[in-house]
């Protein structure tokens, strides 16, 4: 007991090379995600372009201009492929664990894991509605466990080193270094520490710098004029949104984890799957902006004008976003479910925008879906400091809106948390076993 005692109390305390290993690691892992990143994001705009005849840019967010029949093949013909692959790779291979369970000491197999990103990538370029962020994440986490392996870091350090790369991963894919920073301490770590912060900032700058000198560097979305940014009734808008988005970010999240817990592992991703892409190329005849990662939706709502006719097409594309999502996720899709948050928040924020500009005329459109998305992420996410950061530096939005977004968040992240109970009670049913 006592050898034991001691072993545990030298392992805790610093070694000579740590620090220079651990700096080490994150510059050299930290280039490596950088360039992944930048490539998986040049493979996506290949896969757009071959499967749909278009890539997605901040004025041409989605396939609106694609004949509806390409469309419906696109998303089909690729749902079809990756349920072959996925069966193939969850059946007869070494199963790839989440990132969390990897930040967990779960070991990511090499080329499993790389075909796990490939196929992420590949099923959102041809249209399937699910986020893209989770496959340089998963490189991220590979990368971090081999580093940490080869240069001997202790189970600590590695833990922390993998949570780190992880999030330097969505950094570089979206050049988000302080949605980064935040998205390993926040929810992969749960640790806020000088040491911590330090490391993760330093890795996903360096991620998204290195991604931007391969895939270029533009704003994700665009907002439009940021005017009026602390109204007082911007401010009260702040309070009442927050509030009802952090409800429907509660529900989402809720539904995200029922579609996850009840995925196919086994055959029944052979069917499922080319089912739910025939489904969402059905939806996309009327509602294009429901495929791919959730940016069309987006871009639509900050968009939009202050009008309540475009109320009806923007609650049609929430409403059929968030089922086209889950039942993606459901069929045995891998992905992630940020972007599609932001997607959601987007519309969310500008419906209710619509209608708070009919008494009020002091902000435009992009202002209150910028706040929405930002309130339903938070929420969705429980992770309101990765949420705020993310959609500021995606929109390329003005610091100052930190000041009445901050306080949404704040209400829409509260919110959330005070349902997660109740919702957690709630029980959804449970898939079939011949499904699974």
């Amino acid at each position: 007991m006592v050898s034991e005692q001691s072993q545990d109390e030298t392992e805790q305390q610093p070694t000579i090379g740590r620090i220079p290993g651990l700096i080490a690691a994150v510059a050299i892992v930290g280039i490596a995600i950088g360039a992944a990143a930048g490539l998986l994001t040049l493979m996506l705009y290949q896969v757009e372009r071959f499967a749909l005849g278009y890539i997605e840019n901040a004025h041409e967010s989605g396939p609106f201009n694609v004949p509806a029949i390409r469309r419906a093949i696109s998303v089909t013909v690729g749902a079809s492929i990756a349920a072959v692959i996925w069966w193939l790779l969850r059946t007869r291979t070494t199963t790839v664990p989440s990132v969390k369970k990897a930040v967990g000491g779960a070991l990511m197999p090499v080329w499993q894991t790389i075909v796990h990103v490939l196929l992420q990538i590949f099923i959102v370029g041809t249209g399937m509605s699910i986020g893209r962020e989770v496959a340089p994440r998963e490189l991220g986490a590979m990368f971090g466990q081999r580093f940490a392996r080869w240069v001997r870091l202790g189970a600590k350090d590695t833990r922390m080193l993998v949570a780190i790369t992880a999030a330097a991963g969505l950094a570089g894919v979206y050049n988000a270094p302080l949605a980064g920073t935040f998205f390993a301490v926040e929810i992969l770590l749960a640790d806020v520490t000088l040491e911590t912060v330090t490391l993760a900032f330093a890795c996903s700058a360096l991620a998204s710098w290195v991604a931007s000198l391969v895939k270029g560097t533009h704003t994700f979305y665009l907002i439009g004029k940021a005017n009026g940014l602390f109204t007082p009734d911007y401010m009260v808008f702040a309070l009442i949104a927050g509030l009802m988005l952090g409800v429907a970010g509660a529900l989402f999240r809720r539904g995200s984890q029922w579609a996850e817990k009840n995925k196919p592992s086994g055959a029944g991703i052979l069917w499922m799957m080319p089912l739910a892409g025939l489904l969402t190329g059905v939806v996309a005849i009327a509602v294009p902006q429901v495929m791919g990662n959730g940016r069309a939706a987006a871009q639509l709502s900050f968009s939009s004008k202050a009008d309540l006719a475009v109320i009806p097409v923007l609650l049609l594309s929430f409403v059929a976003k968030a089922i086209v999502t889950l039942m993606t996720i459901r069929s045995g899709a891998s992905g992630g479910v940020l972007q599609p948050g932001i997607a959601l928040g987007a519309s969310g924020g500008a419906i209710l925008g619509i209608l708070w500009m009919q008494v009020f005329h002091t902000n435009s459109i992009g202002m209150y879906a910028l706040l929405g998305a930002c309130a339903l992420l938070a929420a969705s996410q429980q992770a309101p400091l990765m949420a705020i950061c993310l959609v500021m530096e995606l929109a390329d939005a003005p610091i100052n809106l930190f000041v009445p977004i901050g306080l949404a968040v704040a209400v829409s992240a509260f919110t959330a948390s005070r349902l997660a109970k109740p919702l957690a009670a709630w029980h959804l049913p449970r898939a079939k076993a011949a499904d699974r």
